[in-house]
């Protein structure tokens, strides 16, 4: 399985940058695993949000072929503990599918056509987390779901 993690913004810390690059190392036994970043566009006084986060929505549809699993990060969405998710994993691989991308929006959030495109809306806590941090959370916990479906350690 390919997994493509689409972010809206860069990774700018380089402490998270560090972090994000160790499990993408750890994750090449594994899984083709790839991190494309989207430039955010920037809110200005005389804009609304919805016509940003369409403008955001344009750019990620034009990363998402119509055949890949896409599974969009909300606090609103559906919580899933490290084994559920790994299990989530399982199944969507069984399911014969070749891409899974998953979608990280900005500071703004997310235009309400990307979250309706998305096969699983998925929620890691319904705190809100920078997208920077969210990205190596979210590679962290793929990390640990290989490792959980390979019955490898993995501390808990």
């Amino acid at each position: 399985m390919n997994i493509n993690i689409i972010t809206v913004g860069k990774i700018r810390e380089k402490y998270i940058r560090h972090g994000i690059d160790e499990f993408l190392k750890r994750l090449r036994p594994y899984s083709s695993v790839k991190v494309t970043d989207i430039h955010a566009e920037e809110l200005r006084t005389d804009e609304l949000t919805e016509i940003v986060l369409r403008k955001e929505a344009d750019k990620i549809f034009g990363r998402i072929r119509d055949n890949t699993y896409v599974i969009v990060l909300d606090k609103g969405g559906e919580k899933l503990s490290s084994e559920k998710f790994a299990s989530k994993i399982k199944d969507i691989t069984s399911q014969g599918v070749n891409e899974v991308v998953f979608v990280i929006g900005s500071s703004q959030g997310l235009a309400d056509e990307v979250k309706q495109r998305a096969d699983l809306v998925l929620s890691f806590s319904d705190m809100t987390f920078p997208h920077q941090l969210m990205n190596l959370i979210l590679l962290e916990q793929i990390y640990r779901a290989f490792r959980i479906l390979k019955n490898e350690p993995y501390h808990k």
